[in-house]
């Protein structure tokens, strides 16, 4: 795989504040991205400076195997970006938006069929100020994805969205990857990046604190799954830290909880109480998250 986005020693102060301290990592091409990370991190000026939005202090950025800060339209032309903010006249309509901003570029996706894609046709009509937030949402990946560019930058997509927004958010960007696209975007929804990202850049304080796959970073913790069973009040517990791959048992009311690691933890956890007579269909397993993660590697939560 080629390397799309490069950044190497990425700094960017605001006076005394150093929002981004020394960044560096690689995006490949077809790979989705993820800087995460609370508010404040650093990932909007990272992403600023990699769209040629902000110029950096220091350090050396490349996009498609350009300067994002010198290349300036050359580079424009070949990417599309969603800001964490935008807005628009709220008169101007859909496909009067559109029309807009497809003069803006050498050429440009036909708008109608994108339009169906993001689910936003039947809205071409309308006033941007008619449009709800999820529709406002896919009209600004629609403009983003007008040019038809190589890399899509996403800041902070599905933020103030309701569930089944941000879920139908999700289902776009895989799709714009399955188009053959890059992306990188940012967000402080765990839940998003796990879903989402090839590979996950955590951020905090302007730095780059761990970068890998969301599986490996939960694999790095060795974090213990929690087995949780319904037991009857009257229901003695049964023993179970002679298993090998259980570590502690606690009863908590009408709940036991299994702390333990291992492939087999789960059957042989369920096989036991099978055998003791007590397994009931209530069953719940927590496993360690990328929020986990964060908390692990900085100590603090993630929307602080």
């Amino acid at each position: 795989m080629s390397t799309v986005v490069s950044v190497h020693q990425l700094h960017k102060a605001y006076g005394p504040v150093k929002a981004v301290d020394g960044i560096e990592f690689q995006v490949s091409q077809g790979e989705i991205l993820g800087l995460v990370g609370p508010n404040g991190a650093g990932k909007t000026t990272t992403l600023e400076c990699i769209e040629g939005l902000r110029q950096p202090d220091s350090g050396t950025l490349r996009v498609l195997g350009m300067d994002p800060w010198l290349a300036g339209p050359a580079l424009k032309q070949r990417i599309g970006a969603q800001l964490q903010t935008s807005a628009l006249p709220l008169r101007l309509k859909v496909a009067e938006t559109l029309d807009l901003f497809a003069s803006f570029y050498q050429r440009s996706l036909p708008a109608l069929p994108l339009l169906e894609q993001l689910g936003i046709a039947d809205k071409r009509d309308a006033a941007f100020g008619q449009l709800s937030g999820g529709q406002k949402q896919r009209l600004f990946i629609a403009l983003a994805l007008l040019n038809d560019p190589e890399v899509v930058f996403l800041d902070e997509l599905t933020t103030g969205l309701d569930p089944q927004a941000r879920r139908a958010m999700w289902d776009l960007v895989l799709d714009i990857r399955r188009q053959g696209k890059t992306v990188l975007l940012t967000t402080h929804f765990m839940e998003e990046a796990e879903r989402l990202c090839d590979r996950v850049a955590i951020v905090d304080h302007g730095r780059i604190v761990a970068l890998d796959s969301p599986a490996a970073l939960i694999r790095s913790l060795s974090a213990e799954k929690r087995l949780i069973f319904a037991l009857p009040v009257s229901a003695a517990a049964p023993s179970l830290t002679h298993l090998p791959e259980v570590s502690r048992v606690e009863r908590n009311g009408d709940q036991l909880i299994v702390y333990g690691q291992g492939d087999h933890l789960i059957n042989n956890v369920v096989f036991a109480l099978d055998q003791a007579g007590l397994l009931t269909g209530d069953l719940r397993i927590e496993q360690a998250t990328l929020e986990d993660v964060f908390l692990a590697l900085t100590g603090r939560k993630m929307r602080e």
